[in-house]
């Protein structure tokens, strides 16, 4: 077992290896003119104060988590969640780097070269740096509480048939085993990526919704003008918000497919009573690691083809998609190759008794599943919010009859969104179980993240040519550069529609498993899964987590609107107090957008964050074991519905507003009163899709993976 976690660091070697080759080689390009050098050291200053500011507050809440975990869990838990939030922070640290250096590179590369392929080539690049961080350092911190606790620190030993080595806490007695430690390091990576998505996906959208509402509704100047006081306020929040942020959430869902699905094996094996397979154990709680493993090999491969490629087509969608494809195809087959030698000397009637109905191929299976509907999603996620396809296009014809049927299609747009995604969830789940149990529900999990690496690269590519475009505004560069950066940008929406139902997918596959490891640990003595949803403690507690996720997502909504409101006021006395900008005469004063983004953000960042960490754990405390359950289940499935809606309603708006700039819709353009509508639905969807709709995927596991930590807690005071 041990020469196979070889397997999994040279893949993370590997990784992080190709990932700082990246790093230099993008940084070895040059910026361009002096003026976008300028604009570019302006973007990364911002970024850098919001981060460290960010990093302090969560320093200080995480040490306070940390010191009550290790008293009243264990020591070795709050040990794993530091390295968790340590491995995540770093991981979403690095990404931010790297996207306010590529910036300005990808501008300049478009205005030095005019060609779409060149230019995708090194916004890519800086993407694939934060998609390889990503699963890198999620796995390496797996690899070491693994190795320290699991193997060197005995917690992995089975003492008898069924029963795992455990340890008691000195001060409240209560016995944990190797589940709750790793339980622990999945809650270190949520924390962060609860936080980095909070915080700065208010900073983005304050940012984004002022310099959209005032400067081009109300100034009529073009995006990113350098006229706009709060247009280097947008920039910075496109790097802090859908750079790390979206690193920070992806890397959580990444880790916690994994260790749910490892978490659940060692669970099983406790209360399973015919399952008595010691080496089987060992190899159902190591397959999910293993599998990333050799995943993470396959996007190597998958990201290096079109960087190394010779010339790439001016067909960004086609170039991206490939290397997708690659990374997937290659997670396949790999994964066939870790499932047939690993489980192959297993005993038949020990195989079923873990529930695997396929024998040793059945992970496997279920995994390839997961792959398969994730990708299912992606498409079905990439036709309700591209412009190629109707209902998007719907939304910019309805944008000529004003604002309000540009919102209205757009919500409804959203809502008939979610049918085929839980459709194809549903089937997930009930494929992946009937294959494997919730064993194979876990992995059916790790299948739709597996290549996690590639997704957060084609993600993270997006924002960084987003910002490229602004620099090229701002930097007064020809219209042809714009057009490049902007075709970029356009395709770059898309891919993180797809990356959205990527996480929402394996968020919900990841919540169940986790939520059923819950169930496992804080019943002891349940030898069957069942959770009796009449009962009146669990059904109150499940119409209480159906509300949750409104009461969560209203409070993100207030927070951005409130830090807007503080923009648009801003930019508006800017306008009126000095005339000359918008002649060109006078110089806006961006570092004032700056500091009211990161203000309203670190202020508007805590409650919510607290709302989500803490109701669990007083809810279980007050309530009871099986409270949280219905809770966990109420939550779950109000936040998935949610998750999409918010996700595809507010990348249809933004695709609607580009299909009328693209000039898809005739009679209308930029300036046109069709735009101006575009431009309010657009407006309207960016807190859902960047705010709400991520932080929503993070809110169902950092509750399950709360509740897991504290089941302990919880049989105690029954």
């Amino acid at each position: 077992m041990n020469l196979l976690m070889l397997i999994v660091l040279f893949a993370v070697l590997l990784a992080l290896s190709f990932a700082f080759l990246n790093f230099y080689l993008v940084k070895k390009k040059k910026e361009g003119s002096e003026r976008m050098q300028e604009i570019a050291a302006a973007i990364r200053e911002g970024a850098n104060a919001f981060i460290h500011y960010e990093y302090k507050i969560v320093a200080l809440i995480g040490s306070v988590i940390a010191i009550i975990i290790g008293l009243v869990i264990s020591w070795e838990t709050g040990v794993s969640f530091v390295i968790g939030a340590v491995m995540s922070a770093t991981a979403g640290f690095i990404g931010m780097k790297i996207a306010t250096y590529a910036n300005v590179r990808v501008a300049n590369e478009a205005d030095n070269t005019r060609n779409i392929g060149k230019t995708l080539k090194v916004a890519y690049r800086g993407g694939s740096v934060m998609g390889l961080c990503v699963a890198g350092f999620a796995l390496l911190g797996i690899i070491i509480v693994y190795c320290v606790f699991g193997i060197w620190g005995g917690m992995l030993d089975v003492v008898s048939v069924g029963k795992l080595a455990t340890k008691v806490n000195p001060i409240t007695g209560a016995s944990y085993n190797l589940s709750l430690i790793l339980s622990g390091y999945a809650l270190g990576c949520s924390i962060i990526a609860l936080f980095n998505r909070v915080g700065g996906g208010i900073y983005t959208k304050a940012a984004d919704m002022g310099a959209d509402l005032v400067g081009k509704t109300e100034a009529h100047i073009p995006e990113d003008d350098p006229r706009n006081p709060a247009t280097i306020a947008d920039n910075v929040g496109d790097n802090v918000g859908d750079v790390a942020g979206l690193g920070a959430d992806l890397l959580e869902s990444y880790v916690g497919a994994i260790l749910s699905c490892a978490i659940l094996a060692i669970e099983i094996f406790s209360h399973n009573l015919k399952f008595t397979s010691v080496t089987l154990y060992s190899k159902m709680v190591l397959f999910p690691i293993l599998f990333a493993g050799v995943g993470l090999i396959a996007c190597v491969i998958g990201i290096a083809i079109p960087l190394f490629k010779k010339k790439l087509s001016d067909n960004p969608h086609m170039e991206l998609n490939l290397s997708t494809w690659i990374s997937a195809g290659l997670a396949i087959a790999f994964g066939f190759v870790v499932a047939f030698f690993l489980f192959n000397n297993e005993e038949v009637a020990q195989l079923e008794a873990a529930g695997f109905t396929l024998g040793k191929l059945t992970p496997w299976v279920a995994a390839t599943v997961g792959i398969a509907v994730g990708v299912i999603i992606g498409i079905i996620s990439e036709y309700y919010t591209s412009y190629d396809y109707k209902p998007t296009r719907k939304i910019s014809e309805a944008s000529k009859e004003g604002s309000a049927l540009t919102i209205t299609q757009g919500m409804a747009t959203g809502m008939i969104s979610c049918m085929l995604p839980v459709l194809c969830l549903g089937l997930a789940i009930f494929v992946c179980y009937l294959l494997g149990g919730m064993y194979g529900v876990g992995c059916g999990a790790i299948g739709m993240l597996c290549f996690v690496a590639t997704t957060v690269s084609v993600d993270s590519y997006g924002p960084i040519s987003d910002n490229a475009g602004g620099i090229a505004e701002m930097g007064g560069l020809d219209k042809e550069v714009r057009c490049i950066t902007d075709k970029l940008d356009s395709v770059g929406n898309t891919t993180a529609a797809i990356g959205k139902g990527f996480a929402i997918g394996s968020a919900a596959l990841a919540t169940v498993s986790m939520m059923s490891s819950y169930l496992y640990a804080s019943m002891p003595n349940m030898t069957e899964l069942v959770l009796n949803i009449i009962k009146k403690e669990v059904l109150v507690g499940a119409l209480l987590g159906g509300a949750l996720p409104f009461l969560f997502s209203g409070m993100l909504i207030n927070s951005v609107a409130k830090a807007a409101r503080k923009m648009v006021v801003e930019v508006r006395r800017q306008f009126k107090e000095k005339p000359g900008i918008l002649d060109g005469t006078e110089r806006p004063d961006y570092k004032r957008c700056i500091t009211i983004s990161s203000q309203g953000a670190l202020k508007e960042m805590v409650l919510p964050a607290l709302v989500a960490i803490a109701f669990p754990v007083v809810t279980g405390i007050i309530f009871g074991a099986e409270f949280v359950g219905g809770l966990l289940i109420g939550a779950t499935i109000s936040a998935i519905m949610l998750a999409i809606f918010t996700g595809n309603a507010g990348g249809a708006w933004d695709n609607a507003k580009k299909y009328i700039e693209a000039g898809g819709v005739e009679g209308t353009g930029k300036g046109s009163p069709a735009h101006d509508a575009s431009i309010v639905g657009d407006t309207v969807g960016d807190p859902l899709k960047d705010t709400v709709g991520p932080s929503l995927d993070i809110l169902i596991k950092i509750m399950s993976t709360i509740a897991l930590v504290c089941a302990s807690i919880f049989i105690g005071l029954i």
